[in-house]
């Protein structure tokens, strides 16, 4: 598949979101982390920001669910326009995470899994024929700016041995510590979507630190 760059909002400006979103219209989607202070230590934006960047942009809106019982949102954050929810397959008991993905598949809405650094590729199995999108976590969820997990990189090889197997449409999505000299690697383990956050807004020029991006997948 084509590789795509997902900037992440959460190392944006929320002081001027709207003019942050303008400097990297040559990526492909949004990603958007939701956190709860439960399922992770950290507390984020949540539907009003994704009801705002859907009036905002035209760009797809990858919206990461790191919070406990994602099952209880599936609606709200469809109908505030997410176009891809991600489910953390921890956050729930296997019912719940099940009942998740069917019910964002019943209302239009591109469905995937998270899995943490502890969680084995074989986890995905019971959902993979049913997923758009499996999301490998290269850092511990919580925080941005975190370094890349190298140990991650057999992971991403797993999941994408899973994924050519039983469901080679679905995308193989890694997030955390992803930058110039780690985005390779992880495209090279088989990673077709990268989220970056530091990486494009921490950078002056966002199209080309995009483009960077891009280039590392070839390098």
């Amino acid at each position: 598949m084509t590789p795509l760059i997902a900037p992440s909002i959460l190392s944006a400006d929320f002081c001027h979101l709207a003019q942050e979103l303008e400097t990297v219209q040559t990526a492909d989607w949004l990603h958007v982390d939701v956190m709860d202070g439960q399922f992770v230590p950290n507390l984020t934006v949540g539907v009003p920001v994704v009801q705002s960047l859907r009036k905002t942009t035209a760009m797809p809106l990858d919206v990461h669910l790191m919070i406990e019982k994602p099952l209880r949102y599936v609606e709200t954050f469809a109908q505030a326009g997410a176009d891809y929810l991600t489910f953390h397959l921890e956050a729930d008991h296997p019912s719940g995470i099940r009942a998740a993905v069917d019910l964002a598949g019943r209302l239009g809405v591109k469905k995937g899994v998270a899995l943490r650094p502890i969680t084995k590729a074989e986890a995905i199995l019971p959902y993979l024929p049913d997923l758009n999108m499996v999301l490998v976590m290269t850092v511990e969820p919580g925080f941005g700016g975190q370094a890349f997990l190298a140990d991650q990189l057999s992971t991403i090889q797993a999941v994408r041995a899973l994924i050519d197997k039983y469901n080679p449409a679905c995308r193989l999505e890694v997030d955390g510590g992803i930058d110039p000299s780690t985005i390779g690697a992880a495209f090279a383990a088989g990673a077709d979507t990268f989220v970056a956050g530091s990486a494009v807004f921490g950078q002056g020029d966002r199209a080309a630190a995009i483009a960077d991006l891009r280039g590392g997948c070839h390098g």
